[in-house]
């Protein structure tokens, strides 16, 4: 029982893959999305302090949110800039806590990265694509004033989410460099 469980958890991990584009028109449900993160939020964090918290976007709000990004780009590049933003179902704006000790910072978001990662993987699992952001407005004090986040949070990242067309992900390859090439014995 053990072992089939691994091994489904070893392919999810493996056939995960960053969707940037190809999304379909289908809404992506905000309960679906809070039902995933019930189960990201297991992923180790120290002294149980679960640093995160969550700013959810789809339907209606999306153009204030993508309005939200242009005031951080020039005029001129606005129509590039919401191209990018426009076919995305929704967005997961994923916030932590900064604390000013270096190492429960670094605890804080070393337990972030694992959530979204824990997020990821069960959102593929059902069928549900994401790409985790890190674009340069997320340090604009406008963009970050606009979706209401305060001074002592830091933005770890822009999931954007949405349903997708499998052949067109099917096509990327991904690779990977064997363990074995990067570790040393001490």
């Amino acid at each position: 029982m053990i072992a089939a469980t691994t091994k489904s958890i070893a392919n999810v991990i493996k056939e995960r893959t960053s969707v940037k584009a190809g999304y379909i028109d289908k809404e992506v449900n905000e309960d679906l999305v809070l039902s995933l993160l019930d189960n990201a939020v297991w992923a180790p964090t120290h002294g149980e302090r679960e640093p995160w918290r969550y700013i959810f976007v789809a339907g209606e709000r999306k153009e204030a949110f993508i309005e939200a990004v242009l005031q951080c780009h020039p005029l001129n590049n606005h129509e590039n800039v919401r191209n990018k933003f426009v076919n995305v179902p929704a967005f997961l704006v994923v916030v932590m806590n900064e604390d000013p000790r270096q190492k429960v910072w670094e605890e804080d978001f070393a337990a972030t990265a694992s959530m979204l990662q824990n997020l990821q993987l069960l959102a593929w699992d059902q069928d549900l694509g994401m790409v985790w952001k890190t674009p340069n407005h997320i340090y604009d004090p406008k963009f970050r004033g606009a979706i209401g986040v305060e001074r002592g949070e830091k933005i770890v990242g822009v999931l954007n989410i949405g349903y997708f067309d499998r052949e067109i992900v099917a096509k990327k390859v991904r690779k990977r460099t064997n363990p074995a090439e990067k570790m040393t014995a001490f």
